[in-house]
């Protein structure tokens, strides 16, 4: 026993030195395992002790294997893996790596890395280094990867969205120019649509199609105004035009529309004072910018101002009859007196030089011009005396003068008069009427007189001098028409003048400056004037005063290289055809006179646009008869509404064929049968009948079926060209009766009249029917055309068919009695075989491809006899 307890207290004393030992060596462990090299939060403290009895250990034994063997039922794929794991801690536990913070920290990493799109990695992430290196790049990868893809389909879809927008933009501006122009403030395409919308007519006439015409009652009478001028001069030629502006003008009196009737006075006042245009239409922009083609231009718009404005205090005065003393002296010096009287009272403030009968002198100089009537003003000046002579002197030298201009040496006065005194006179008529005579200070308005845009554009036009004057004068500052065009177009504008809620102030505008391109466009596009800017630019058109674009593909208004800002070209053509796209479809001879009015104008390829009008006209409408004429018992042609807007017989064939022309490269070619037989084309007729032919004589006849139709037509041309005679070649002639008697043959196949069927392929002469006339018929077979070529396999079909039927008809019939008596039955199927055969022998003999199924069907047929 004492060995025994000695070997235990030696085992004892160990165990405590040994204790001793990991007392010490624990803080080194702790840190060497956390990385710290002095005190932390482990340094003082020892790792926790395991105290544990006997039947603890045992217990936590069995828990371990009942652990270790749950784990392989699961499933585990290596049973010691939990010990490797074990094993692993404790190694790289001994080298100071934490294994499970690694594990976690590798895990977050690959989970970091993956995307949605991606397929997961491996269940468990590598734990060796080329392994997490391995994964790092894949992750890297793949980030990439979906960076990308996540740019290139939010770049994808910019560009798809901006490619639509984009489109539905230009067609958003193709719709709108189609319709007449950009819409205006307050406008939508709704409303433009509307415009074009059909509307029934409240005007009945016999000559439109009644009770769908589209046109309303202005549009009616338009019309009728319109076709009564083509037939004037298409029957007495250019020297006997009637004034499209009068008679465009007279259907609207100041009683019934006075807006309207405005607009055709300021028409007719600017066009019958305008020189004679050129009659080539490549010198018309020439001839517009010209001094002498401005002068008359501002010299007429003046006019209208002037006589707008005698109207205006006519209207005034007598209705302040009272007030106006007007008195029984007629002339304007009474009326400018009497109008003063009410609207200028005598004692106003900063009138100068006095009275004249009540009213003040500077004021009565000014409205008498104002009204058109120097003479009236020259008169005021004398009244007023001394004081006002050398204003007598310089209104007489206006007087006298062509073009009511002053002499240089007086206009030199009048413009130092004005910079040393006028200038600053608290007088605005006496202001006024000094820049009026020595065109002083243009950029001066006359706010205080010039009340109205009319009295605005009169002061500016009167103050308007044209080259030859400025160089003359030598002026700095002056005013010239284009200056005035520049300033009402451009630097004002549509906003300016309020023009959508205004059309007809900013039309007179644009048209009293000599912008009649403009101011037509501007108009086209209002709904409501739409009809009457349209005839304006006709009347404008047809005296040749109008610029037109050389391209006819241009857009309505238009401006070309060389044209001096700001005058634009207007597409005479495309104003046309869209006014008449409202109508055309139901209107179709008032359509057709609207047209008449380019039979000058070359289209793109060089055509005459009044001819290509008129083919898509008629075909559009389908009035082949109404506008083109018809054919009578005796083969001549019915004249049509062309007739009448044409000075030669020949000039209506030439619309004809080139309408047939048109129809058949549309591939109409019904259509282009009857309009070539209407023009006399019989070698056309025949053709295009054969193609139409060539396509249905193997289909069954059903009633007003194509083939139904064409048959009836062909049939038709036939008997007339038979007793008529015809232009057709001899080839096209044949081929085409021949195909007519081949529409006999499948109709009696279909009819399922055999016998007559046969008797009628025999005639023909097409395939052969006995072995002898195989060669012959081959050698035939070169000479037909393709229209014929292509219906041989449905004929032999057909023919084996018939040779079929007939041989399954015999076949079955009961022989006769008697030895060698079978009513003949033998020698019928023979012949029948030998029909066959010759068929198939033709079939495979001919230089042309038949259809995959033909030779199988007429070899089966064939063998099925045999």
């Amino acid at each position: 026993m004492a060995g025994f307890a000695t070997d235990f207290g030696d085992l004892l004393q160990s165990a405590e030195q040994l204790t001793a030992e990991f007392a010490q060596a624990t803080p080194l462990l702790f840190r060497a395992a956390h990385g710290g090299s002095g005190g932390g939060a482990g340094a003082g403290h020892d790792l926790p002790r395991v105290e544990r009895n006997l039947s603890q250990l045992v217990e936590a034994g069995q828990q371990l294997l009942t652990q270790a063997t749950r784990g392989r039922r699961a499933g585990e794929a290596d049973p010691s893996a939990r010990d490797e794991e074990a094993e692993a801690a404790i190694l790289l536990g001994s080298r100071g790596v934490d294994l499970p913070g690694l594990k976690a920290q590798l895990a977050s990493l690959s989970r970091a890395g993956q995307t949605e799109a991606s397929a997961p990695l491996e269940a468990l992430p590598p734990t060796d280094i080329a392994g997490f290196l391995r994964n790092e790049r894949e992750n890297a990868i793949l980030s990439v990867i979906e960076e990308t893809r996540s740019e290139t389909l939010a770049q994808v879809e910019r560009l798809h969205w901006g490619a639509v927008s984009a489109e539905w933009e230009q067609d958003k501006r193709r719709i709108l120019h189609a319709l007449g122009g950009p819409p205006g403030p307050g406008s939508d395409l709704l409303e433009l649509t509307r415009s074009i919308r059909p509307e029934r007519s409240r005007v009945h006439d016999s000559t439109l199609h009644a009770g769908r015409s589209t046109l309303d009652h202005e549009e009616v009478a338009y019309a009728q105004v319109v076709s009564r001028y083509n037939e004037a001069v298409a029957s007495g030629g250019g020297s006997l035009k009637p004034d499209l502006v009068d008679h465009f003008g007279r259907l609207f009196q100041p009683e019934r529309d006075q807006e309207v009737s405005a607009l055709w006075e300021i028409t007719r006042s600017l066009v019958r004072n305008l020189p004679p245009a050129p009659n080539q239409a490549s010198k018309i922009a020439t001839w517009r910018a010209s001094d002498v083609c401005q002068k008359a231009v501002v010299q007429a718009a003046q006019n209208y101002l002037e006589a707008d404005f005698k109207k205006f205090i006519t209207t005034t005065v007598f209705n302040n009859m009272p007030k106006a003393q007007l008195g029984g002296i007629p002339g304007t010096y009474q009326l400018v007196r009497s109008f003063l009287k009410v609207q200028i009272p005598p004692n106003t403030p900063g009138l100068e030089d006095g009275l004249i009968d009540g009213a003040p002198v500077w004021a009565m100089i000014f409205y008498a011009l104002r009204c058109g009537d120097v003479k009236a003003a020259i008169q005021s000046a004398n009244q007023a005396g001394q004081g006002l002579s050398d204003m007598t002197k310089f209104l007489t030298e206006v007087n006298t003068s062509v073009d009511q201009r002053l002499t240089p040496h007086s206009d030199n006065i009048v413009k130092l008069a004005y910079r040393r005194s006028i200038r600053s006179t608290t007088d605005p008529f006496k202001r006024a009427v000094y820049c009026l005579l020595g065109a002083c200070d243009p950029s001066d308005e006359h706010n205080e007189i010039a009340t109205s845009l009319d009295d605005y554009l009169w002061l500016k036009l009167y103050q308007i001098r044209g080259d030859d004057e400025i160089a003359s004068s030598h002026a700095l500052d002056h005013l010239t028409l284009t200056k005035l065009q520049i300033q009402m177009s451009e630097e004002y504008g549509e906003s300016h003048f309020n023009a959508y809620e205004k059309p007809l102030l900013y039309f007179q505008v644009l048209f009293l400056t000599g912008q009649f391109e403009a101011a037509t466009e501007f108009l086209f596009r209002t709904n409501r004037f739409r009809a009457h800017a349209v005839h304006i630019a006709l009347s404008l058109f047809e005296i040749r005063i109008l610029l037109l674009p050389r391209n006819i593909q241009a857009a309505l208004l238009s401006r070309e290289s060389g044209d001096r800002n700001p005058l634009r070209r207007l597409n005479i053509a495309r104003l046309i055809m869209l006014y008449v796209k409202k109508f055309e479809s139901t209107d179709p001879k008032e359509a057709l006179q609207y047209f008449y009015f380019l039979r000058n104008e070359r289209g793109t390829k060089d055509e005459n646009l009044f001819m290509s009008c008129v083919s898509a006209l008629v075909l559009e409408s389908r009035e082949f008869d109404l506008l083109l004429g018809q054919l009578t018992q005796d083969g001549t042609r019915a004249p049509g509404l062309i007739d009448r807007l044409q000075n030669s017989p020949g000039d209506s064939q030439r619309v004809i064929e080139l309408v047939a022309q048109d129809s058949e490269q549309k591939g109409m070619f019904e259509d282009g049968v009857k309009l070539y037989d209407l023009a006399r084309k019989h070698d056309k007729v025949i053709e295009l009948l054969n193609k139409l032919l060539a396509q249905v004589i193997a289909q069954p006849a059903s009633v007003e079926s194509r083939r139904d139709r064409l048959q009836r037509q062909s049939v038709d041309v036939a008997k007339r060209y038979r007793s008529l005679g015809h232009g057709a070649s001899k080839a096209n002639i044949e081929s085409f009766y021949l195909l007519l008697d081949l529409m006999t043959f499948f109709d009696l196949y279909h009819m399922k009249k055999f016998d007559d069927a046969l008797d009628t392929l025999a005639k023909l002469k097409l395939v052969p029917l006995l072995v002898s006339e195989i060669d012959l018929m081959v050698g035939n077979f070169r000479l037909l055309q393709e229209e014929i070529r292509r219906n041989i396999p449905d004929l032999l079909l057909s023919a084996m068919s018939i040779l079929f039927a007939q041989y399954k008809q015999s076949k079955s019939a009961t022989p006769g009695r008697g030895m060698g008596q079978d009513g003949g039955r033998e020698r019928h199927l023979d012949t029948l075989r030998d029909r066959a055969k010759a068929l198939i022998t033709y079939a495979g003999m001919i230089p042309y491809r038949m259809p995959g199924d033909t030779n199988a069907r007429l070899v089966q047929m064939e063998v099925l006899m045999n």
